[in-house]
């Protein structure tokens, strides 16, 4: 497989861009590869610059749900940038989206279109702060939350009381307010409790991780968040960027029936542009001004382009069986995925989720921090390389998630369990065997 021109990009872009990238994951370090350079896609493919056809798993890293390029997306986008590409000013397709979302997640009462996922955290925790008259937050190892200052903290095993900055440029004091609780342990947020009490504003929380490889809530701790956020006059935070309209016609809330009181959306209700966005009881939302004092503000927010792919993407899958669809591919999927590894002597853990799975290189149930890290990234890193050689593209890091789409069909299922195979004898044959 030749990448030559991506080569060539990538050395002109190093030149241009620190590190040749501008998100830190793309630029395929964890892997020990250099950047794949996208030219195209469509459905479930997508195509480099040097022509080499891809079987997508990573879907923009989880947007694209009806997967690349949907006809009826695009139509949208198009009739909308005919009309104009940004007015900073109120349209009706601010209007449409919101009640789309409103009326799918019932926790949402009033939202707040943003720009990213970052923002959307970043303002859902200001307004928490606001509403409560508190300043602590607590937030969990492994979670991420966007790359703004306060979510920024290394969040090791032990580390259960106000963390330390883990980016330079982020100076302690904006971090001395952020607790760190272990995932799925509802024992570390009780001590937090103890220790802070009624100083602590709000829990945010992913209800399916999904930045630390796939690592699923177990029902009694979620409803143990909401209990405890409750009994100490907290706020309860869900983190549905990614699991958002991603497991059912909503939020995860909706799947696992818990209630937050706000909530964070992006990637999918955005149908693959930029978008973010936050919502919640009336009475939280109406402190943001100018309804309230809570100032945030943003020129491109409600983009007319991003509401129009957003709500044509919704009311796609609000109007089809797409989710029953999307559950069976990938139990198909991932099924034989675990036999193919079982046949090559390899018992590594699978996390799956609807349309969302990750290999974990590990045999350890998976299901916290801790266990995460146990994973070999280095086996990993091979077994990406291999298959990467077979057209097969999933996330370049052990720690991110894989997704389907609506696109994805039993054709590319049979292609890229026949290319597991192949990449798997490959490696056995080299005489590096990923065996533990």
């Amino acid at each position: 497989m030749k990448r030559e021109k991506s080569e060539e990009l990538f050395t002109r872009a190093q030149n241009l861009m620190p590190g040749g990238v501008n998100s830190p994951v793309r630029a395929f370090e964890s892997v020990g590869l250099n950047p794949v350079f996208i030219k195209k896609a469509s459905g479930s493919k997508i195509y480099d610059v040097d022509d080499n056809e891809y079987i997508d798993y990573v879907g923009s890293w989880g947007p694209l749900i009806l997967g690349h390029s949907h006809p009826q997306v695009v139509e949208a986008i198009c009739q909308a940038a005919q009309r104009g590409t940004s007015y900073g000013a109120p349209c009706e397709g601010e209007i449409e989206l919101a009640q789309l979302i409103s009326e799918a997640i019932p926790s949402i009462d009033r939202v707040r279109m943003v720009n990213s996922g970052t923002e959307a955290t970043m303002s859902a925790i200001r307004l928490a702060r606001a509403y409560t008259g508190r300043t602590k937050i607590i937030k969990f190892e492994g979670c991420y939350h966007g790359h703004a200052d306060a979510f920024l903290l290394k969040a090791g095993s032990g580390l259960l009381t106000a963390g330390e900055p883990s980016s330079p440029g982020v100076p302690e004091a904006v971090v001395q307010d952020t607790l760190v609780a272990r995932y799925n342990d509802l024992d570390s947020v009780k001590k937090l409790y103890q220790e802070w009490g009624r100083e602590i504003a709000a829990v945010i929380v992913e209800p399916v991780a999904g930045n630390m490889g796939l690592v699923l809530a177990e029902p009694e701790f979620l409803q143990g968040l909401r209990s405890i956020t409750e009994l100490n006059g907290s706020l309860l935070i869900f983190d549905e960027v990614i699991s958002g309209f991603r497991v059912c016609y909503g939020g995860f809330q909706n799947y696992s029936n818990i209630t937050p009181d706000l909530t964070t959306l992006g990637k999918i209700i955005g149908g693959g542009l930029p978008v973010g966005a936050y919502g919640g009881r009336k009475e939280i939302m109406e402190r943001v001004a100018p309804s309230g004092d809570v100032y945030q503000a943003g020129t491109l927010s409600g983009n007319p382009l991003a509401m129009a792919a957003g709500a044509a993407t919704l009311k796609i899958l609000k109007d089809n069986d797409w989710y029953d669809r999307l559950e069976v591919i990938s139990y198909v999927l991932t099924t034989q995925i675990k036999t193919a590894f079982e046949e090559h002597d390899l018992y590594y853990t699978i996390n799956r989720l609807g349309s969302m799975f990750c290999i974990f290189f590990t045999e350890n149930d998976v299901d916290n921090y801790e266990a995460v890290m146990s994973c070999d990234t280095q086996k990993y890193a091979q077994f990406y390389r291999e298959l990467l050689k077979e057209g097969v593209y999933l996330p370049p890091a052990q720690f991110e998630v894989s997704f389907l789409s609506c696109a994805h069909n039993l054709e590319d299922i049979d292609k890229t369990i026949a290319a597991v195979n192949r990449a798997l004898d490959r490696i056995a044959q080299g005489g590096e065997s990923i065996e533990q």
